[in-house]
């Protein structure tokens, strides 16, 4: 299967999870995955949540992103992968003065 972001949508959300500023992305979703290509604008940040019964993974394309780990400071480039297994909290922010882009797919565990 073959997902073309191209094809899909842009869909402009403000203050996502409770965050703070813009994040455009295109996601695709089914009954076992979110699979996401995003831009976190600079200065905007996602809400602080927990991974409750699924984890994400986050593939930094461009840029870097500042993250909150179950309370600690990460911050990932460019290259760089964020990781938020079942169980943990994280939130990002961009903290630059260029986009941030990246790709991500939370993962539903099994039932």
């Amino acid at each position: 299967m073959v997902i073309d972001f191209d094809k899909i949508g842009k869909n402009s959300i403000l203050n996502f999870k409770g965050g703070e500023g813009e994040l455009i992305t295109r996601n695709f979703v089914d009954d076992d995955n979110k699979i996401m290509f995003s831009i976190l604008k600079p200065g905007a940040s996602t809400g602080y949540h927990l991974h409750d019964g699924n984890c994400e993974i986050i593939y930094i394309v461009e840029g870097e992103a500042t993250f909150n780990y179950d309370g600690e400071t990460e911050i990932v480039k460019a290259g760089k992968v964020h990781y938020c297994p079942n169980g943990h909290s994280h939130s990002m922010k961009n903290n630059t003065d260029k986009d941030m882009v990246y790709f991500a797919v939370v993962t539903a565990l099994a039932r």
